[in-house]
């Protein structure tokens, strides 16, 4: 068989997807966290995350029952239980079941900003390392739409959870 005889296909090429830094609102997330939810795959458990936090943050204690991948921005913040401070233009990566507490350093003198890509649900545990509250990619897409209506924002346009969002704000708004 020849080059000319073969069979092509001609798959299509889906666009990329672009989401600009003002696009999305940063939301309250609790005390000194604010998240801007830019892109959920509820099939695939993944969430991706922007986080903003303020010096002297720690959040709860968790477990992963995915993997994580974490850039640092701006700012330093460490896991409690481990030596290593991640500061701007760090890389960090969690395997599924690590536990962990995030904190930020009270002596930090800007506001820490982090990118994560989270797989799976966050288990937020108590002092008897039992489960206290779960976060995964519906539960956060669920509060961060729950905020942004709450605030009076436009509906954002998170990659991946088009049909998710409109079902939300269409049962919330009527529109």
């Amino acid at each position: 068989m020849n080059e000319m005889s073969k069979p092509r296909f001609e798959l299509p090429i889906p666009p990329a997807l672009h989401r600009g830094v003002n696009d999305l609102p940063f939301v309250s997330f609790g005390d000194g966290v604010m998240m801007q939810v830019l892109q959920i795959d509820i099939d695939r458990g993944l969430w991706v995350v922007r986080q903003r936090m303020d010096p002297g943050t720690t959040l709860p204690a968790h477990r992963h029952t995915g993997t994580v991948h974490a850039f640092t921005l701006a700012g330093s913040w460490k896991y409690l239980e481990y030596p290593e401070v991640n500061l701007a233009g760090s890389y960090l990566f969690e395997p599924a079941g690590s536990i962990h507490t995030l904190h930020v350093p009270p002596s930090n003198t800007e506001t820490t900003d982090v990118w994560f890509a989270i797989y799976g649900a966050n288990l937020n545990l108590d002092a008897e390392q039992q489960i206290s509250s779960v976060l995964d990619a519906g539960a956060v897409l669920k509060i961060y739409l729950s905020r942004c209506l709450k605030l009076g924002l436009a509906m954002p346009h998170v990659i991946g959870a088009e049909a998710e969002t409109l079902a939300y704000w269409k049962s919330k708004t009527g529109t």
